[in-house]
């Protein structure tokens, strides 16, 4: 019995329902090494892995491959040593290339590459990014990083939760496109990506400087298990994506995007589709990172009707620093203006924004007059309720626009947090102290198109629906 106690101390028999050991608690069954050369062996229930001087990044690898699923384990690791859990990963035999943001990233043959929930113990730096999400030898840092999260509210979360020395519990919840990881059952990362839909799961020994004192540090892994995730559950959230619900379809709202083509919308001086700077991808429209810049690579989308009076909406997801906008009223034949009001060469459509962007960081959030450049607000006019909610960068947030003939309202999460009249004394003063004050009539055009903006940052849109009728 004392035995059996010892060794039950690094792994767990019982079999709770649909969850599968993947570690027999015995030996390597079932497991593959790639990569890099460290030490992987069977200690007391537990899998060790130690470093070896001079070794790239090593992997233990499942034999298997998974798709989706929740996967649980707990680790202890010494504090010197770098770490993770790859899942959805692969390792070719030949050069594979991803195209990427209009970057095409090489991956040389052998070496695995894919999702990983970091492992981070080095709580001197005060980092402390254990559970983020970070892309191996492809895209690098997502979480926190191009699909969320502000790395010092990251950190001090993590000097919370993170165990120095001691065992922690990891739970990695893929479904889908949805990624979610947690450390010692706190949700850590949250992320929407479908780079890879299915792939092995390896525990990573990290290579280490070449010093002997960095030779033989260890991880610890034990209760390593995985439980499948039908594929009805898997597949619900993307294709809730992009439909109708029976209320919408009766309530008169329709798809303005499909979810799967340029269908509808082209460039907005132009008749086609942007060639590049846009990415169509599981279901989900993407204006991709091209430096910041206003319109100067893919450039602005419109919809190829005009409207008047219309209700919209529209998930969107920024990134840190990002920038964006959806416009209404659009006039794509005006030339576009600088920040002052100028006329420029290049830069967004004309027509009144909703604007989109990250407060925090972006600098646009101090312009303009009384924060009246901030998420929500009608940029550069009138600023957005300050109680409004923001659901945070990197995670979905719901844009809401009502137009009923000259009356705007604006709507961030299901809150109202703007509204004023077109055509009245208020707006054409507003107009009037804006960058829009040298273009006649501004705003108070009786039609326009509906334009998502390119501002040089990624920034993502789905369920774009909207009830009313194009203009004819």
């Amino acid at each position: 019995m004392l035995a059996l106690a010892l060794f039950t101390g690094c792994t767990t028999t019982a079999q709770d329902a649909g969850w599968v050991q993947l570690f027999n608690g015995r030996d390597l069954s079932g497991w593959t090494q790639k990569g890099g050369k460290a030490l992987y062996t069977v200690e007391d229930g537990c899998i060790v892995g130690r470093t070896v001087l001079q070794s790239p990044n090593s992997f233990l690898c499942t034999e298997k491959d998974y798709d989706n699923f929740i996967f649980e384990m707990d680790f202890k690791v010494d504090p010197r040593l770098n770490s993770g859990v790859q899942f959805r990963s692969e390792a070719f035999n030949e050069e594979k290339q991803l195209e990427f943001n209009g970057r095409t990233i090489r991956i040389p043959a052998g070496r695995v590459h894919g999702y990983q929930c970091e492992i981070d113990p080095d709580m001197n730096r005060k980092r402390a990014w254990t559970a983020g999400i970070y892309d191996e030898s492809r895209r690098l840092w997502l979480f926190p990083g191009s699909h969320g999260g502000r790395s010092n509210e990251f950190s001090l979360q993590g000097l919370k939760l993170f165990r120095p020395n001691d065992w922690n519990t990891m739970r990695i919840v893929a479904n889908g496109p949805s990624i979610k990881t947690y450390l010692n059952n706190e949700l850590r990362s949250e992320i929407e990506d479908f780079v890879t839909p299915k792939g092995f799961i390896a525990l990573q020994v990290h290579s280490v400087a070449n010093n002997p004192t960095n030779a033989g540090l260890e991880v610890r892994f034990k209760n390593v298990r995985l439980k499948a995730l039908e594929p009805s559950q898997s597949e619900a959230k993307s294709a809730a994506m992009n439909e109708l619900s029976q209320a919408e379809k009766r309530d008169g709202w329709r798809l303005l995007w499909d979810g799967k083509t340029a269908d509808g919308w082209r460039a907005a001086k132009r008749e086609t589709f942007p060639a590049k700077g846009w990415e169509i991808r599981d279901g989900i429209l993407t204006v991709l990172e091209s430096g910041g810049g206003e319109s100067v690579s893919g450039g602005d989308i419109v919809t190829r009707d005009r409207y008047s009076d219309f209700e919209l909406k529209v998930d969107f997801r920024i990134t840190p620093g990002a920038n964006s906008g959806i416009k209404y009223f659009c006039q794509p034949n005006l030339d576009p203006i600088t920040g002052t009001g100028a006329k420029s060469a290049t830069g967004s459509a004309i027509g009144l924004e909703y604007q989109i962007l990250d407060d925090e960081q972006h600098p646009d959030a101090k312009q303009g007059r009384d924060g009246n450049r901030t998420l929500a607000s009608l940029y550069d006019l009138k600023t957005a309720s300050a109680d409004k909610e923001f659901g945070g960068v990197g995670s979905w947030n719901t844009a809401r626009i009502v137009v009923k003939g000259n009356h705007v309202e604006h709507w961030l999460n299901g809150t109202k947090v703007l509204e004023l009249d077109r055509g009245t004394p208020e707006f054409r003063k507003l107009v009037e102290q804006s960058k829009y004050k040298t273009i006649p009539g501004f705003g108070e055009w009786p039609d326009g198109h509906i334009l998502l903006q390119d501002h040089g940052n990624r920034v993502s849109f789905r369920n774009i629906k909207l009830r009313g009728q194009p203009v004819k």
